[in-house]
């Protein structure tokens, strides 16, 4: 665990808490096309800041939004204690001197504290000079950062065994085929996932929670701003990835792959990095998420050379900010 200690309490520039009264509202498929221009006002490069790190998880944490001041604030639970309110940090155009006595004066109002969580590095040690106060890492919601050239072309000595299993796959399925997701073959994935659901069930509440809203991703593909990829064998899906671009960030939400066909998630990332920094050129990096605490899902995201780990913070405040 980390925590920082920096800086004085700063009077706000403005009696912001005064003039906007903020009202959450639910967070749903409707309400999207209100948050999406907000998340690339903003460039922490976390998966919390784009379309899939909220509506995937809208139901699990509560997510809840509202905009005010041409500002984005989102409400939800904290990460490691889902039964307590915290807040992302805003994203607009109000500075966080501005933002958070109106989150500060909300709390108040509705006598819940006052917490920021998933706090961004750069926003957690701004916050830090801002109002003095202790920052805490969270150690298992840090998001693996990839250089895309990495991922997309495997060169190098640091990325022999990932070449040698992407390698071995295309020797031992010849007839491979990598194509993008599309209307026409969306019902084709929409079955093949009900049918991997079945087959590797897991007893975890949030891994079961995961699968339900991919199965919900998929049939609602249309209407989101993603993009995938699909891996066949022999004419049958075995693989596929889905994900959004948030300004130079392609951030991979879903990656699924049958375990019996070696290489297949190796395979998979290859070809949808390759696909996707081929399709936009401006992509700088890969976030391919968190790890959740989990030491197999830690191992293979290490397995990738990430260029950084992008820390998260949980921040109180109340005893801060006046």
């Amino acid at each position: 665990m980390e925590t920082t200690r920096l800086g004085t309490t700063p009077e706000p520039t403005q009696s912001a808490a005064n003039d906007c009264c903020l009202v959450f509202k639910p967070i749903t498929l409707d309400s999207l096309s209100a948050i999406t221009p907000y998340l690339t006002r903003q460039n922490y490069r976390t998966c919390d800041f784009s379309i899939g790190g909220i509506y995937m998880w809208v139901d699990y944490f509560g997510y809840e939004y509202a905009i005010c001041r041409d500002t984005l604030f989102i409400k939800g639970g904290e990460e490691d204690h889902l039964q307590n309110t915290a807040f992302a940090v805003p994203v607009g155009s109000l500075e966080l001197a501005e933002s958070l006595p109106l989150l500060k004066e909300y709390c108040q109002r509705h006598k819940v504290p006052f917490i920021l969580s998933a706090v961004p590095e750069p926003a957690a040690q701004a916050i830090a000079q801002l109002y003095g106060c202790p920052i805490t890492e969270l150690p298992d919601w840090g998001d693996y950062l990839y250089r895309a050239t990495d991922l997309a072309t495997l060169v190098g000595h640091r990325f022999n065994k990932k070449r040698n299993r992407v390698n071995k796959f295309k020797s031992t399925y010849p007839d491979f085929q990598y194509e993008a997701i599309t209307p026409q073959n969306l019902p084709e994935l929409i079955a093949f996932f009900d049918r991997y659901r079945q087959e590797y069930r897991k007893e975890s509440e949030l891994f079961n929670y995961e699968e339900g809203k991919v199965a919900q991703v998929l049939r609602e593909y249309d209407r989101l701003a993603f993009e995938g990829g699909l891996l066949r064998v022999g004419g049958e899906i075995v693989a596929f990835s889905v994900g959004e671009v948030v300004n130079d960030t392609l951030i991979v939400h879903i990656e699924k792959a049958c375990k019996e066909i070696a290489g297949a998630y190796e395979a998979i990332n290859f070809f949808y990095s390759e696909h996707m920094t081929e399709t936009h050129p401006q992509l700088q990096y890969i976030n391919r998420e968190d790890d959740a605490g989990d030491p197999g899902l830690r191992e293979a995201k290490l397995s990738y050379n990430p260029e950084t780990i992008l820390k998260k913070y949980n921040i109180p405040l109340d005893a801060y900010l006046h």
